[in-house]
């Protein structure tokens, strides 16, 4: 069987979408603050894979406000996987003129079998 592999790009810079245009700085996620998704079963045990794009609204605190798939990998389960895990984790908010502003992030997560 071959093994399993999912990674957060290296490069999670996140870059921000048009709400977070007038911000500052865009969020940033925190990836100590959260454990990466799990392979969903029926998903490994048809070797799927790709690349999810997802948006997380992100509220002064640092924490997920809103959360929604932009880009599919193609299999519906490796999206929601991802969504709800990475919908845990916390970030440092963006910021406007200085102070801590609500904005959107964009975040890409890989599924790979190797």
């Amino acid at each position: 069987m071959k093994s399993l592999r999912s990674s957060l790009f290296p490069a999670m810079l996140l870059v921000a979408a048009s709400h977070a245009m007038a911000a500052d700085t865009a969020p940033v996620m925190d990836s100590k603050s959260c454990e990466p998704p799990k392979y969903p079963k029926a998903a490994l045990i048809n070797e799927e894979t790709g690349t999810v794009t997802m948006g997380f609204l992100v509220g002064t605190d640092g924490k997920v406000v809103d959360s929604k798939v932009e880009k599919s990998s193609g299999s519906k389960s490796l999206d929601k996987a991802a969504l709800t895990a990475l919908a845990q984790c916390k970030f440092k908010p963006g910021t406007k003129d200085g102070k801590a502003d609500q904005a959107w992030a964009k975040v890409d997560f890989v599924w790979k079998l190797e």
